[in-house]
C-alpha cells in the first residue's frame, strides 16, 4: 500500500491511502500478529514510492496472467533491464529513479508486445516523454483506451478528395484511435482533445512512414515487389 504523509508527533504518524485499505486481506497478511509497516519516504534521489507503485503494479498484473510468483517475475524483468540497459542487478528498494523509468518502460513494451493486460490506470500516469503513441500505433490500440484495432488518425488533414494510399505523409501529423475516440475527436476539436486527453501526435518521418507503410511508401514498397 502507498499513501501520502499527513502529519507526525513524536512516534505517531498519520497517513492517507491512496486508495482504501481492504481490512479482510490485512487480516490474511498479518497471520494472526500484529501487523507491521515500513515506512519509507522518497528523498528525491531514489526510486519514488509512485514508481515503486507502478512496478509492483505491473508485476501483479503479469503474474496474474502468467501464474508466476512475484520472485520468478521480478528476477525475469530486473534481469532484462540490467542486460538491455549494461547496468548491474538491482533492488526495488533503493536503484536509481532511472533504473526505475528503464524498468517501466521495458516491461510496458514488454505487455504491449505480448499482448499482456494490464490496468490503464498506470498507462494514464506516464510520463510525457514515453512513446506512447508511437507504441499504439506499432500495436495498432487507441492511445486513449488502449483498445486493439485501432485506426491511424491524421491530426493533420488529408484534404478533402485527396487518397491517404496516394500521398505523401512525411511532416503530418498522426496518432491511432479507436472509433470512439476518433467521433470525439472531430465533436470537440483537436486542441480541446488533446488537452483533454493529455496527448501528442506524433509527426511522420521518412523512417517512420516507412516502417508503417504510409501512402507513397507502401506504393513503392508494393512496386518493388513486384
Amino acid at each position: 500500500m502507498y499513501g501520502k504523509l499527513i502529519s507526525a508527533q513524536g512516534n505517531v504518524v498519520k497517513i492517507q491511502l491512496d486508495e482504501e485499505m481492504d481490512i479482510n486481506k490485512l487480516i490474511k497478511f498479518a497471520n494472526g500478529k500484529q501487523p507491521t509497516v515500513e515506512l519509507l519516504v522518497d528523498d528525491g534521489r531514489h526510486i519514488t514510492p509512485d514508481q515503486r507503485k507502478k512496478i509492483y503494479a505491473l508485476l501483479g498484473d503479469y503474474c496474474l496472467y502468467t501464474g508466476y510468483s512475484l520472485d520468478e517475475a521480478k528476477l525475469f524483468f530486473k534481469s532484462m533491464v540490467a542486460d538491455f540497459f549494461h547496468t548491474e542487478m538491482f533492488s526495488l528498494s533503493d536503484c536509481s529513479e532511472t533504473i526505475a523509468s528503464q524498468m517501466i518502460t521495458t516491461m510496458l513494451e514488454f505487455f504491449f508486445f505480448e499482448d499482456i493486460p494490464f490496468h490503464t490506470k498506470i498507462w494514464d500516469s506516464l510520463p510525457d516523454d514515453f512513446p506512447r503513441v508511437m507504441m499504439c500505433i506499432k500495436t495498432k490500440r487507441c492511445a486513449i483506451c488502449l483498445k486493439e484495432h485501432a485506426d491511424i488518425h491524421h491530426v493533420t488533414a488529408v484534404g478533402m478528395g485527396r487518397n491517404r494510399n496516394e500521398i505523401n505523409h512525411v511532416g503530418m501529423y498522426i496518432e491511432p484511435l479507436c472509433r470512439v475516440h476518433h467521433t470525439i475527436f472531430h465533436t470537440i476539436g483537436a486542441k480541446n482533445f488533446m488537452m483533454k486527453y493529455h496527448i501528442k501526435p506524433i509527426k511522420v518521418t521518412p523512417e517512420i512512414a516507412k516502417e508503417l507503410h504510409l501512402g507513397k511508401q507502401k506504393r513503392e514498397e508494393l512496386k518493388n515487389a513486384e
